[in-house]
């Protein structure tokens, strides 16, 4: 594979309110592809913003809490579907440009909710991974996916893949996209801890494959912005006042070589 240039976009989330979020992303995709980045990488659940909160709000797991119900309720509203409008200039971006665009959203799907991963490509519709088993916590807003989107595209420079943090760790979709001859790996967490970066790390020396290992960056005050934009909600705003203010999820992605360098 000749040189292919890249760029690994660690941006802030935009929490719950995914049409900014998507607004946002589009013109940072447009940045870097202006730069001359073919293909473009984003972290897991960048739009809409991974529900943090259910790591960080004491009590919000609990059974019927009033604040984390609210919360799902502005998720289903805003979650992206298939054929969404919103993503027309995203895909225009591709079509234009020859570009592939990797980015993690809250999709729906009747009346349940998928971490997923989307790949934008040219003149062709979107690639949709949605994460197999979500982890934890995760459990009370996503549902489980299954094999049929263990798929990679075709690009002219090489295959492109992705998979979503605990899934570093499930070796058979691991060996499914290695098996279709993933080249290029997307790599999408929320914040890309030690153990993230080994697992990203172990995949490009498995797979013989270059990995972007995408994080985000998330802040109390960027849950406190994103309800704000979509209005209302007391109980969502009184579990996010239980959260300490500060950094929540810190970024650190890396781009990393088949000799894991």
């Amino acid at each position: 594979m000749a040189m292919l240039p890249v760029a690994l976009v660690q941006a802030r989330a935009v929490p719950l309110d995914v049409g900014r979020g998507i607004e946002r992303a589009t013109e940072a995709a447009a940045a870097a592809i202006a730069k001359g980045a073919r293909l473009v990488g984003f972290g897991e659940t960048l739009l809409g913003g991974y529900p943090i909160w259910l790591d960080e709000a004491p009590g919000a797991a609990l059974w019927d809490h009033p604040g984390t119900q609210a919360l799902h309720r502005i998720l289903l509203e805003q979650a992206v579907v298939e054929g969404d409008p919103r993503f027309a200039a995203m895909q225009a971006l591709a079509d234009d440009n020859d570009a592939v665009i990797c980015i993690g959203a809250h999709q729906r799907v009747r009346s349940s909710l998928y971490n997923s991963q989307w790949i934008f490509r040219k003149d062709a519709r979107p690639l949709v991974r949605r994460k197999l088993v979500p982890t934890h916590g995760e459990r009370l807003v996503w549902m489980r996916g299954d094999g049929s989107t263990l798929g990679v595209h075709r690009a002219g420079f090489g295959k492109v893949s992705t998979l979503m943090c605990w899934e570093h760790w499930m070796p058979l979709a691991r060996a499914a996209m290695h098996a279709q001859g993933s080249a290029v790996h997307v790599a999408a967490w929320p914040t890309v801890r030690d153990a993230y970066l080994i697992a990203s790390q172990h995949y490009a020396f498995e797979g013989r494959a270059f990995v972007l290992a995408a994080g985000t960056v998330m802040h109390r005050q960027d849950l406190m912005d994103g309800l704000a934009g979509v209005g209302g909600h007391d109980e969502a705003k009184a579990l996010f006042d239980t959260i300490t203010d500060g950094p929540l999820q810190h970024g650190a992605s890396a781009i990393i070589a088949p000799d894991t360098s």
